[in-house]
């Protein structure tokens, strides 16, 4: 075997045992919350480090003159690589929530009695800022039921079916991969279906973008906005929103922002003073996240995944809330107990799980049957791990 054979034979098939490893994690309990955030792998964390140091002692002096714009752009530039993107259409945030926010509170082509639409699934913080957004526009808010069981057909169904149902939809808010059951949508698919009726959409994507293999313009998108703190594992406190170059003046300067000129996808963001060290650690979580390849990791998180839910889907009493369909999961898939409909029951699932087999969960509320408790491996994750969670469900289910 050749050195060019060896490599390819690394990228295709990882040392996940070498891989977990590298991740300093608690021993006390099993971590299957992942979907908060990405613990940093080891070498990220000690880069983050010594940024923290750097700064501590070359203070506002590094940031003004070097890292301010050269080192932002230098930032910028590398994630479009990885987008597929311009550079001058994307813009660093302090995570999914800025992002969104931003895109969903400054849009500008919302008028009375136009419909914005988002659905159950969708991230709580943004269906505040899509009810704020129509609020303030004298517009109305129609909500997208996500049915259970679903398929990726019947989902594009729903949709088509309530774009009809509300023909004056201006703006859609879509979820890739939702934070609640872990449901992939067909965002791609109903983007059309939204483009051929004139309505614009907004997509998040803080769940999929370093978990699912894919490019920003994949989706047909033309405002995204993300995280790098979950997927890519760099520290907390980083994302990015795009914007289609073509399409920047329908989302609004943020704030009055003068900083920069009204041409420039800067002005969309006014975060202020931020954590300039974990910025300044994205291109090392890049540098690894490469290293490991987005399409394996996908798989890995997907085989996980496969492991606990194919052992406890036909136990009496469990709901699995996401489908087993190729391209409708990743790392993240939610389980109810039947009868267990409400937050508090779940939560008090939750507790036992803790309390009782030391495994960590987190309860998610909104699904259409009740609330679910969510289970989001890691590639720390081991399969002895998800033995004990299997155990668990049975135990709890019985």
């Amino acid at each position: 075997m050749n050195e060019h054979q060896a490599d390819r034979k690394k990228l295709l098939a990882p040392d996940w045992e070498q891989i977990a490893q590298s991740y300093d994690v608690a021993s006390d309990f099993i971590n299957l919350e992942n979907g908060y955030f990405g613990i940093m792998a080891r070498p990220v964390a000690e880069e983050f480090k010594r940024n923290i140091d750097y700064l501590t002692r070359y203070s506002s002096y590094h940031l003004r003159r070097k890292f301010e714009r050269a080192g932002v752009d230098q930032i910028r530039t590398e994630l479009a690589a990885r987008t597929g993107v311009a550079m001058e259409e994307l813009a660093l945030t302090r995570g999914a929530t800025e992002s969104l926010q931003n895109l969903i509170c400054n849009y500008r082509l919302l008028k009375q009695g136009d419909t914005v639409m988002y659905s159950n699934l969708d991230y709580d913080a943004m269906q505040y800022a899509m009810n704020d957004l129509a609020q303030r526009h004298g517009a109305k808010v129609a909500v997208v039921q996500i049915p259970e069981p679903v398929s990726r057909q019947l989902a594009i169904d729903v949709y088509e079916k309530a774009l009809r149902q509300h023909p004056r939809t201006r703006l859609l808010l879509l979820t890739h991969l939702n934070h609640r059951t872990g449901l992939v949508l067909p965002v791609a698919e109903i983007i059309k279906l939204a483009k051929s009726r004139g309505v614009d959409v907004i997509v998040d994507v803080a769940q999929s973008w370093g978990q699912l293999d894919y490019k920003l313009p994949d989706l047909g998108a033309d405002f995204v906005g993300t995280n790098l703190h979950k997927w890519v594992g760099a520290p907390l406190g980083t994302g990015f929103l795009y914007i289609r170059k073509e399409r920047l003046a329908d989302i609004g300067v943020e704030r009055g922002d003068e900083d920069h000129p009204a041409t420039d996808i800067l002005s969309r963001v006014h975060s202020g003073t931020v954590n300039a060290a974990a910025l300044m650690t994205i291109p090392a979580a890049l540098k690894l996240h490469d290293e490991i390849g987005v399409a394996n990791r996908g798989r890995r998180l997907c085989e996980l995944r496969d492991y606990w839910v194919h052992q406890v889907r036909d136990v009496p009493n469990v709901e699995i809330l996401t489908p087993d369909e190729a391209g409708s999961y990743g790392a993240l898939t939610s389980f109810r107990v039947r009868g267990h409909t409400t937050f508090e029951a779940n939560n008090a699932l939750v507790d036992r799980l803790m309390a009782q087999y030391g495994i960590f969960t987190v309860a998610r509320k909104g699904p259409v049957g009740g609330s679910v408790i969510r289970v989001t491996p890691g590639l720390f994750t081991r399969t002895a791990d998800l033995d004990k969670l299997v155990t668990a469900i049975r135990e709890l289910a019985a």
